[in-house]
């Protein structure tokens, strides 16, 4: 996209310059041209004057008086009525320029120069417009290097996150780009965004709404089958056993169907490098956190790797920031925590955390944190689940979340911090 955008204002500019370049040369070429006439000319007229002057005292002309005013390599002839012709400087050439003017009383003053000065003059002009045409050039292709990144930069941006909308990373962005079209599709992507979570959201209750009132009525039909087996007419209980036949099957058919759904969803989980993804993250919401006046510290030891999606994994990480940043205080501390066989990623901030009538509810629906992401705990929870993970309120004052995640490698125990220079968080609680 870049390229295109710079070939087409490159393309413009040249077009522009190649339209003003050519007309300005023929028209230096010719400026030249009049230049040195005119210069012929008023050298002429000074001379002419000086002979008018020496006229009016003597009779004869004094040719040393003029040699001061003939330009280097020039020739000036004097050609009066019934006298020879006179001549002082130059030897005279075949190719060379003149002009001339008329003598009181009769005659021609002719001054004439070599064509190479000419020439000579008429190549620099040509060379200076040149010059000129290559640095306007230059000029303008850093100007157009300039206004293609602008550009291109933000298209750029906004397609990827419209890629990470496609994928299913429903988190808004607060970048906008002066111009007005991007800013519009920003706008338009944030609101797909918000309204596409919260009809997964949605989604989710009901299925698990469904999924909850079928097991609930398929255990009282059992449970009223069981009672109807105590008859004694053997047709009534062969019915009755074929009934709670077609039952346990309703009931593994639901199980299977739930089973397969959490696969599918759990199928995009892949070897996930932690750190990276934490980097990636620092760098979205840092600016975030400054604006709000609240610093953001991430703490995460070197070659880490996980079994997650990095989509769903953002997507918590990001509800959990973003409930951090709504309702909590202080700094905003993630830490790494590896051990053999799992990872424990700690969201925590300095607030006063989760009051205590709310601490068994916190994941339940209806108790969203109001980020701006429209994503609530409970489908941050669902998300990490899915991934085959866990969410965890750790501690519930100050507040400390807990993401636990399978590990896909030994962790190295030396810790690098993503962000250089940053304090250590204190240890917390477990």
């Amino acid at each position: 996209m870049r390229r295109r955008i710079l070939t087409s204002i490159l393309l413009v500019i040249a077009a522009i310059v190649v339209t003003l370049a050519l007309p300005l040369g023929v028209v230096s070429w010719r400026l030249v041209d009049d230049l040195k006439h005119q210069e012929l000319a008023g050298r002429l007229q000074s001379m002419e004057t000086s002979i008018s002057l020496q006229s009016e005292r003597a009779s004869a002309i004094d040719l040393s008086r003029l040699e001061v005013a003939i330009p280097e390599d020039g020739r000036l002839v004097i050609r009066q009525p019934g006298k020879p012709d006179r001549a002082v400087g130059a030897p005279a050439s075949s190719d060379s320029y003149s002009e001339s003017v008329a003598l009181p009383g009769g005659g021609q003053l002719i001054l004439s120069v070599p064509m190479g000065n000419l020439r000579a003059e008429r190549w620099r002009a040509v060379l200076l417009v040149a010059a000129a045409v290559v640095l306007s050039l230059l000029v303008a292709t850093a100007i157009a290097l300039i206004l293609a990144r602008r550009l291109s930069t933000p298209l750029s941006d906004v397609a990827r996150r419209a890629a990470r909308l496609g994928s299913g990373d429903f988190r808004t962005f607060r970048r906008r780009y002066g111009i007005a079209e991007l800013d519009r599709v920003a706008d338009v992507l944030d609101s797909s965004a918000t309204d596409i979570a919260a009809l997964l959201s949605r989604e989710r209750d009901l299925a698990g709404d469904i999924s909850h009132q079928l097991r609930t009525r398929l255990t009282g039909l059992r449970l009223r089958l069981e009672e109807i087996a105590l008859n004694p007419d053997p047709a009534v209980v062969a019915e009755v056993h074929a009934a709670l036949d077609q039952t346990d099957r309703l009931v593994t058919v639901v199980d299977d169907l739930l089973a397969n759904a959490r696969s599918q969803r759990a199928a995009g989980s892949t070897e996930l490098d932690l750190s990276a993804e934490l980097e990636d993250l620092a760098t979205d919401f840092r600016p975030r956190a400054a604006a709000a006046g609240r610093t953001f510290r991430v703490k995460c030891p070197k070659d880490i790797s996980v079994r997650a999606t990095a989509v769903r994994l953002r997507e918590a990480l990001g509800a959990l920031l973003d409930n951090a940043l709504v309702h909590g205080a202080g700094a905003i501390r993630v830490t790494v925590r590896p051990d053999a066989a799992s990872v424990v990623i700690e969201v925590s901030d300095e607030g006063n955390g989760v009051p205590t009538p709310l601490v068994g509810h916190i994941f339940e629906r209806g108790m969203s944190t109001a980020s701006s992401t429209g994503l609530g705990l409970g489908l941050a929870r669902a998300l990490i689940e899915a991934d085959g993970g866990r969410l965890e309120l750790r501690r519930a004052s100050p507040p400390v979340f807990g993401i636990f995640l399978t590990a896909e490698n030994a962790a190295d125990e030396s810790p690098v911090p993503v962000v250089p220079n940053a304090p250590a968080p204190p240890r917390t609680a477990r």
